[in-house]
């Protein structure tokens, strides 16, 4: 049966910050997109290679990425820069090239997805640990997420996405920092495991408790470990958020190596059918993360419509 609250089709009210925010309070759920390192390693993406840098040398297959997910019905699709921020990239002599692969990466998204669409500007993780279990502070990381969200901004996102974060002050560090330099919608979504946790201890309760009083306009998983995790955690949520637009952009079920190979367990079909429950559970963008395709989207796509 048709669902008029989640029609995957085309946007009709443009592409700005606002229009977003209005969207996710209407109940409405959007589309977003699926993996991305492992569909451009399958492009040829060279083993180790940080994928940011095919913003400017491979642009054409960073486009025909963001296509293939549009066609397949995402409504919001994520630059390529989950790791453009200084410190990773630095771990490839990249560290002064953040403006420019970032920049890239925004137009690159903002001219796939046209007007119609929406643009998520991506901030992953450093990759360092916090105080107290390692060298990086708060300020550091304060700064480097803000010189990357500044370049994003530049690029014409619509929205900061801040995720795959598992330690809490590193993600307020995020979210604070793009908030304060875009001033643009941040949406924020964790990585949890099968206790209901990040890998640094923090419960989706607790996430949802300290960093939604920040100003998110969403909050919720990516990746994690299986799709029965992230209805835990949209359930824990929404026990302290109601009403809040909760996001669930998990993995294609758990990873089991095959010849070397990991391949994961759920299928585009199955995959959709979860991500039906979700949007009952309070889930307003949906998409998938890795070991998934735009068949993945296609699948959410269609079950969303009938």
């Amino acid at each position: 049966m048709q669902n008029p609250a989640t029609d995957p089709s085309p946007l009709t009210t443009g592409q700005s910050g606002r229009d977003l925010k209005q969207i996710l309070a209407s109940g409405a759920a959007l589309i977003a997109d699926g993996a991305a390192g492992t569909m451009l390693m399958s492009a040829g993406l060279p083993a180790g290679s940080p994928p940011e840098i095919w913003n400017v040398e491979q642009p054409e297959k960073i486009l025909s990425l963001h296509s293939a997910y549009l066609q397949a019905g995402s409504q919001i699709i994520l630059t390529n820069t989950f790791g453009g921020n200084r410190m990773k990239l630095a771990k490839a002599g990249l560290e002064e090239r953040v403006r420019e692969l970032n920049l890239a990466g925004a137009r690159l998204a903002r001219q796939a997805a046209g007007p119609e669409r929406f643009v998520a500007g991506d901030i992953g993780p450093t990759g360092e640990l916090m105080e107290p279990f390692g060298p990086l502070t708060y300020e550091a990381a304060f700064e480097v997420f803000s010189e990357q969200a500044a370049a994003l901004a530049e690029g014409g996102v619509d929205a900061v996405w801040v995720e795959t974060m598992t330690d809490l002050e590193e993600a307020r560090a995020a979210v604070s920092a793009a908030l304060q330099v875009t001033g643009l919608p941040v949406l924020l979504s964790m990585s949890f495991g099968r206790r209901g946790r990040t890998m640094m201890g923090v419960s989706a309760k607790q996430a949802a408790e300290e960093l939604w009083p920040l100003g998110l306009t969403a909050i919720g998983a990516n990746c994690g470990e299986g799709l029965q995790v992230v209805s835990e955690v949209l359930q824990q949520m929404s026990s302290v958020l109601p009403g809040a637009p909760l996001i669930a952009k998990p993995n294609a079920g758990l990873p089991v190596i095959v010849d070397g190979q990991a391949v994961y367990d759920t299928g585009p079909q199955d995959f959709a059918r979860q991500v039906v429950a979700y949007v009952d559970q309070g889930a307003r963008i949906v998409g998938a993360c890795c070991g998934s395709s735009p068949d993945f989207i296609a699948a959410i796509a269609a079950a969303l419509q009938g």
